[in-house]
């Protein structure tokens, strides 16, 4: 069974610390959007620092993977759950960035069945 939004949204609210204001919004596609703004770091003028990613590709894992990095970046006083999860997210970035470095205009094939 799915979880819900707002069973989602406390579950990652939980894992992502004090520091966190986590909130998910379904986008225009119906897939969620997860947003996660740190209460303590403002970046231009009265905005909160926060990571932005759509469901699409795992957006949950993508914005708190940004998460993590701002936090040990940041903060690496702070304790959050979340931060069992760092090599996991620094073995996805490495990938990501391998992966960008082998075909760095995206052009890579297709292949077809």
């Amino acid at each position: 069974m799915t979880a819900s939004r707002s069973a989602r949204e406390r579950k990652a609210a939980a894992e992502a610390g004090h520091l966190a204001k986590l909130k998910i919004d379904v986008g225009r596609d119906k897939q969620f959007v997860y947003k996660i703004s740190c209460s303590a770091c403002v970046t231009r003028g009265t905005l909160n620092w926060s990571a932005y990613r759509p469901g699409d590709d795992n957006g949950f894992m993508a914005s708190m993977d940004r998460w993590i990095f701002h936090l040990i970046e940041k903060h690496p006083e702070d304790d959050a759950p979340c931060l069992a999860f760092l090599p996991a997210a620094q073995q996805r970035l490495q990938e990501r960035r391998e992966k960008q470095e082998a075909d760095p205009a995206g052009l890579s094939p297709t292949i077809e069945a």
